[in-house]
């Protein structure tokens, strides 16, 4: 395993990522708290673009907790079933959404504990939530990041809670609130599994990746 970067190079690292994207953003689709909800634990084992071509039409007319439960199961899964376990993930929305209604008069809880409490939310989807809709440095570690922390040595560790802390602990604060962003788009886009892009990479000059492609 890589070392973990020093303060000075990760300062370095996105700063750069900064200056190249001021402002990332997710790329699930969503309208408010609940469709965000939805949409992240219908992503899991599928693609955000899988997703938001089986969504559009279902948050069109399905954009609240009641409103998804007025369609029901069956109806859902026809919305949905392009993607992956999408008979356990109709399942787990239609849950999430009875105890939304039942427990927090239709709106999204904002603590972390609330959120994986729900049907289908592991923390990563807590964490997305928590980050992209109400605004808090929380860090959403999946197959992307892991990747990048430990072949850059940005967040390295063994398990994604391992590189969960890393990032919390070793980002600087500035850059906390964008950090999970600007990781997953570049192990989406540059720091590919296969064959990274070393060539084009903004942050060659830190990463500490011995294999570099040209």
């Amino acid at each position: 395993m890589v070392r973990q970067l020093d303060y000075h190079d990760m300062r370095a690292v996105f700063t750069r990522f900064q200056e190249a994207e001021p402002e990332p953003k997710g790329e699930l689709e969503h309208v408010n708290a609940f469709t965000l909800v939805v949409a992240v634990a219908l992503s899991a084992q599928a693609t955000d673009i899988g997703v938001n071509k089986a969504t559009r039409a279902l948050f069109a007319i399905a954009d609240t907790p009641a409103r998804m439960l007025a369609i029901g199961e069956e109806r859902l899964m026809d919305y949905i079933k392009t993607i992956g376990l999408y008979r356990t993930k109709a399942r787990n929305v239609i849950k999430l959404s009875q105890i939304l209604v039942d427990q927090y008069g239709g709106e999204v809880p904002s603590s972390r504990a609330a959120l994986q409490s729900l049907p289908g939310v592991g923390r990563k989807t807590a964490n997305v939530v928590l980050n992209m809709w109400f605004h808090q440095p929380a860090q959403a570690v999946d197959t992307h990041i892991f990747r990048v922390g430990n072949r850059s040595g940005i967040c390295p560790g063994r398990d994604v809670d391992v590189v969960e802390r890393a990032i919390e602990d070793n980002v600087p604060a500035e850059f906390q609130h964008h950090a999970h962003h600007w990781l997953i788009l570049h192990g989406r886009y540059i720091c590919v599994a296969r064959k990274p892009k070393c060539g084009i990479c903004p942050i060659r000059d830190w990463c500490l990746y011995e294999d570099k492609t040209e």
